[in-house]
């Protein structure tokens, strides 16, 4: 049962060590097929080295295993609330990346402070807050996505398609499996950067937002030119 969706969401999983986002099992790719309503997500605990396609786990939107012999990731509750609730999100990776995660355990926000940022995140990457004593008796992984998608409701949240947990790490998504990797690289390589722009110039301040809404609006939007598909 849906073997291509298999197959590209173990390929998206075996990105993340590839591009330095994991260390041993710390984290997890799933992609959605909305025609059918199921998502594939990695098994948890499995090491990225010794997984197959058929590994893959096929979750449905009520939270129930339709397919795997394996257990899913541990983060499934949170794919399946942000699945839910983010209806144009195809695609969603968790990682505990090293910059992202040293912003997320420092409660900040990540800010824009350049170029780079602007390309792909429209403002500053949000730190969301701690679950409280209840919410995590509650359910943690289910309110994790609660969380997140609360804060978004009234958003564009394929404009700024990353989060930070605090205390946690960083969820990203796209519109499939492989841009959710590709935001997680991109989030990654921006963290690196605000945190040694910081540490030359504790008082840098962000970037203006008439240079941010020239970068992101020349690669996104009715209006873009960068490459080669807008002419």
């Amino acid at each position: 049962m849906l073997e291509e969706l298999k197959k590209r969401v173990y390929e998206a999983n075996i990105l993340l060590p590839k591009y330095g986002l994991v260390t041993f099992t710390w984290g997890n790719v799933s992609e959605i097929d909305k025609e059918s309503g199921i998502f594939a997500i990695k098994p948890s605990g499995v090491d990225y080295d010794k997984m197959t396609p058929e590994d893959m786990v096929l979750v449905d939107l009520e939270g129930h295993k339709v397919e795997g012999k394996l257990n899913p990731s541990s983060d499934m509750l949170t794919h399946l609330e942000i699945y839910r609730k983010m209806k144009d999100v195809g695609g969603i990776v968790h990682t505990h990346s090293t910059w992202a995660t040293s912003w997320a355990q420092a409660g900040r926000n990540i800010p824009c402070y350049g170029t780079t940022h602007a390309d792909y995140i429209y403002g500053e990457v949000p730190c969301v807050r701690n679950l409280t004593q209840e919410e995590i008796d509650a359910g943690y992984e289910e309110n994790t996505g609660v969380l997140i998608t609360d804060y978004f409701k009234d958003k564009d949240y394929m404009a700024v398609p990353c989060v930070l947990c605090k205390n946690h790490g960083p969820f990203t998504w796209g519109k499939d499996g492989h841009e959710a990797v590709h935001n997680a690289v991109v989030l990654e390589e921006c963290a690196k950067m605000a945190l040694l722009t910081e540490l030359c110039n504790s008082h840098a301040e962000p970037t203006p937002q008439r240079v941010c809404d020239k970068h992101y609006f020349r690669k996104h939007g009715a209006n873009a030119y960068y490459g080669q598909g807008n002419s």
